[in-house]
């Protein structure tokens, strides 16, 4: 009886302290949802809507001032939309050849790696990209190196752990009765994979590609040091031309913003936030119509 009354009163310790440990993490969300709601929409308000999203100039110590974020996210797109085109064949590519043709010897060897590269701080990516890519940006394909290019190399190769480990791993997770009914009707080992493997499996190879846009998009550091951070009017964003993000708009200016200033840069960041709401949701529709499938 003693034992059954410990048993039961531990039971419902863990269970509120797992209750408890949820409702934190709710509440994080919450507080900060509110604190950018409190801070920035106001000042969304206060400049207007059209104003702060499709004016294209931002001149925050001008009078007087102009906040315009439409060129930084043009830019924010830019970056990222060149981090998927580099990074996700490479990863997909990669996590392919991981869960069906690399040899053991060879996995013990770039599983670590790939793992290492998830581990590796943002800013070492930043030095490297100052130190390596934008100088052999700027010797073959011209420009001073600080770009677009440079930051969408960087961001690339940022996004490939991700990618990488949970497309291998979704790929893994494809009954084996797949490959042997393809195999057994004469197709190849090649075409196995691509045509019946990686189709199958590419509910969780969406979740990747969704998940390393996020990681790009909210990718500060690296970016700062090799995008140039310039705020360039729309008709004149290029490949080889320096750029600003929303990311590295909110990091360059809130050390001596105030008022108003500040408070855009707030705004700027309840943008980006909507951006990840909106990652996050598709996320949830794919993994939806997966499990309707």
């Amino acid at each position: 009886m003693e034992s059954t009354r410990k048993s039961h009163f531990n039971e419902k310790f863990m269970q509120a302290i797992f209750f408890l440990s949820a409702l934190a993490s709710v509440i994080a969300v919450v507080a900060i949802c509110l604190f950018l709601l409190i801070r920035g929409v106001p000042a969304i308000g206060e400049i207007g809507f059209m104003k702060f999203i499709f004016n294209e100039s931002w001149k925050p110590t001008n009078t007087p001032p102009s906040y315009g974020i439409l060129s930084m996210i043009v830019g924010s797109l830019y970056v990222t939309g060149g981090a998927i085109a580099i990074g996700v064949p490479v990863g997909l590519m990669c996590a392919i050849f991981l869960a069906e043709f690399c040899p053991p010897a060879v996995y013990k060897i770039v599983k670590p790696a790939v793992n290492l590269l998830a581990g590796i701080p943002s800013i070492i990516y930043g030095f490297f990209g100052m130190e390596i890519v934008v100088p052999y940006v700027r010797e073959y394909f011209g420009g001073n190196g600080f770009s677009v290019l440079s930051a969408s190399l960087i961001l690339g190769i940022m996004i490939l752990p991700t990618i990488i480990s949970i497309s291998e791993s979704s790929i893994r997770a494809i009954p084996y009765s797949y490959k042997e009914g393809s195999l057994g009707l004469g197709a190849t080992k090649e075409e196995t994979v691509f045509k019946v493997i990686v189709p199958a499996a590419k509910s969780g190879i969406l979740t990747s590609i969704i998940l390393g846009v996020g990681r790009a998009v909210g990718e500060t550091m690296a970016v700062v040091m090799v995008a140039g951070n310039a705020v360039m009017p729309i008709d004149k964003i290029r490949l080889l031309k320096p750029i600003r993000t929303l990311t590295t708009n909110i990091v360059t200016e809130m050390s001596y913003a105030s008022g108003l200033h500040e408070s855009s840069l707030i705004a700027t960041g309840v943008v980006l936030f909507v951006f990840i709401i909106i990652l996050n949701t598709a996320l949830s529709l794919i993994k939806a119509k997966s499990l309707r499938n």
